[in-house]
């Protein structure tokens, strides 16, 4: 792995897991209620400049990247609710990258993990009513096709851990 894809990487890029237990889908779903804790521990006392920074050349600042936190997961929560409430619904893509450059993505981080507490808990306490059934249900992505909700459940822990290695990965390499 390069340099710049350590980077952009830093706990690797997603691998679906090869099978969907119980115990693993708990383990994911309790990755997504530590979340809201993690990312606000991992922003925890840095100042303008700080959030302003890019966790690599060409990326996101760190301002940025817990936006798009909160803009993904809120994607990823009404797509859930949508594949159990339909019958493999066909889900709209958005652009990340522009919507990380519209204006609300330069406000202060503590609205967005307000915003990323509150969806957490209640996406959360809708994962951990479901049956094993339930994460059978998907929808179809229109750039990655059929998806399932153990897979797309195992996708958005593998985004929680990444985007908050980012932050932490930035922290260290800037000794803040």
């Amino acid at each position: 792995m390069s340099d710049t894809d350590k980077l952009r990487y830093p706990i690797g890029r997603f691998a679906p897991p090869p099978t969907s237990t119980p115990e693993l889908r708990a383990a994911h779903i309790q990755t997504l209620r530590l979340l809201p804790e993690r990312l606000k521990a991992a922003v925890a006392g840095l100042d303008n400049a700080q959030l302003g920074t890019p966790y690599r050349e060409g990326g996101w600042t760190v301002r940025q990247v817990v936006h798009h936190v909160a803009d993904s997961h809120i994607n990823a929560y009404v797509r859930f609710k949508l594949a159990l409430t339909e019958d493999w619904p066909t889900i709209k893509p958005y652009d990340e990258a522009a919507w990380a450059g519209l204006s609300d993505s330069k406000l202060p981080v503590a609205d967005s993990l307000a915003l990323i507490a509150a969806l957490h808990a209640r996406w959360t306490a809708l994962l951990e009513s479901l049956s094993a059934g339930d994460f059978e249900h998907g929808y179809n992505h229109p750039q990655m096709g059929r998806q399932d909700l153990a897979t797309v459940l195992a996708i958005y822990e593998w985004h929680s851990r990444h985007h908050t290695a980012h932050i932490v990965a930035l922290r260290a390499r800037q000794s803040w």
